[in-house]
């Protein structure tokens, strides 16, 4: 086609749109052409007219590849830092993937400072603890060297050294914060993950453990996505069978959780501002494409990864998972796993697990997710069993999409509990040390989590929290 007649097309359609009302464009030929109003979208044929209609994709710049994680220093230097920050654990800080970090700054000339204070499952107080560092230091830019935990706390540093005036609360979720948004941007942030769990390198979220609540919460704002993630197989070929694990579980579950989410145009209330739209939007297109290949991923390789520590093709694979999943959790979010797991692992008792830091008792995220996930499932089955039926074919279940809720949670658990059988993780609840007389204090401290997950497919009550705990004490 010529280009003349290409451009008669694009002004016979431009008028066609002025002539039939298309809110984009102004109704006659004099007047110009305006942006349309959040208004006019909202007659739909729904009655609910404060349902949202749009989602946003956010996620960090990835580069995947062996040897990526040698790059650090020249990406460093191409910020025009003058000063970095590298927080990591003190378990890490041996580590092949730390020392290639510092080699790496080194070559590149740059000046850093290494704080490796970071809490296994981060609280408040050890947050704190980073913002401090973090703020006295006076630092420009940021390296992340861990798994979630680091990651998650050099979030939080770099957000509050930017914005130095702001109480630790101020950007805290609620109902424990303010749920404010941040004046200025977060300090450029590069996360060089060493887990394939997490996916905190891919998300604008923070998690951490708030003491005096007995429950986990969150700082979620799009700002504190990293800047750029090295994806490193090379970082996770050496990890331990349990950290494999359970940040493998980690993996699974958020693909499940992001996948059967409540899609993004059931959510309400639509914000009245677009800049007010909440990190974890619901499930959508984009967020099921991640998903999905996480979950075949995990299906494929997960087992294979965990049995055997010389397969690097395994190990390789979990961690693409993990950044997938990150990917798709990170703007469709997650539900139930994720909101009960918060005072799961905040109200541990003496609970330690092998290949975690023995100095303070400790349950792996992972876990405390996967502890009531075979309930959870079941539970929420209910609400899309067709959509539950589609996760767990995923999966490798031969069910069919029209198969009764039931048997669609059922199928979905039976795949759970193979893997916790497989790995011989502790079988629920009670082996972590809890009794049945801890029920009220996780339910209770449950509601308060999930009060900002509100994208549950099946809307829960206090009973039916309290029956999927203690639904969760065995598991298998």
């Amino acid at each position: 086609m010529n280009r003349a007649k290409l451009a008669r097309q694009v002004l016979t359609a431009l008028s066609n749109c002025k002539e039939n009302g298309c809110p984009h464009h102004a109704k006659a030929a004099e007047q110009p052409i305006r942006a349309a109003r959040l208004n006019e979208f909202s007659s739909s044929s729904s009655s609910n007219s404060s349902k949202e209609y749009a989602f946003e994709w956010i996620s960090s710049t990835l580069r995947i590849g062996s040897g990526v994680t040698a790059e650090v220093g020249m990406d460093v230097r191409n910020l025009g830092a003058k000063k970095t920050m590298v927080l990591t654990d003190d378990g890490v800080s041996w580590t092949p993937a730390f020392l290639a970090v510092v080699d790496s700054l080194k070559a590149a000339g740059q000046k850093f400072d290494v704080f490796n204070r970071v809490r296994v499952e981060p609280t408040d107080t050890s947050m704190l603890d980073a913002i401090e560092a973090a703020r006295c230091g006076q630092f420009d830019s940021f390296v992340a060297v861990g798994g979630g935990s680091t990651i998650d706390t050099a979030k939080v540093a770099a957000l509050y050294a930017s914005n130095t005036d702001a109480d630790f609360f101020d950007f805290v979720a609620k109902p424990f914060g303010k749920a404010l948004t941040p004046t200025k941007p977060m300090l450029p942030l590069i996360a060089v993950p060493t887990t394939s769990g997490t996916g905190s390198e891919t998300t604008g979220v923070a998690i951490f453990d708030y003491e005096e609540k007995d429950c986990k919460t969150a700082i979620r704002h799009r700002c504190i996505k990293p800047l750029l993630a090295l994806v490193d197989p090379l970082n996770v070929k050496t990890l331990p069978r349990h950290v494999v694990i359970y940040s493998g579980f980690d993996v699974l579950c958020h693909a499940l959780e992001s996948y059967t989410a409540l899609p993004f145009d059931q959510r309400t209330p639509r914000p009245a501002d677009p800049s007010q739209r909440p990190v974890y939007q619901g499930s959508n297109p984009i967020s099921d494409v991640w998903a999905r290949e996480a979950l075949q991923i995990v299906s494929k390789y997960f087992r294979r990864a965990v049995n055997d520590p010389e397969d690097v093709e395994a190990r390789s694979q979990m961690l693409f998972a993990s950044s997938m999943a990150g990917s798709g959790f990170g703007n469709a979010g997650v539900h139930l796993c994720h909101g009960l797991s918060y005072p799961i692992s905040s109200q541990v008792k003496s609970f330690r697990s092998e290949d975690y830091p023995p100095d303070h008792a400790l349950i792996p995220h992972g876990l405390s997710v996967v502890m009531t996930a075979c309930a959870d499932f079941q539970f929420t089955s209910a609400a899309t069993p067709e959509r539950h039926a589609q996760a767990a074919r995923f999966l490798g279940a031969k069910i069919e999409p029209s198969a009764k809720a039931e048997i669609v949670g059922g199928a979905l658990s039976d795949l759970i509990k193979g893997f916790m059988q497989d790995f011989r993780v502790p079988n629920g609840l009670s082996e972590l040390g809890f009794g049945r007389d801890d029920v009220g204090r996780l339910t209770n401290a449950a509601i308060n989590s999930l009060s900002a997950l509100q994208i549950s497919p099946r809307q829960h009550t206090t009973d039916a929290i309290a029956k999927i705990y203690e639904d969760s004490f065995t598991v298998y």
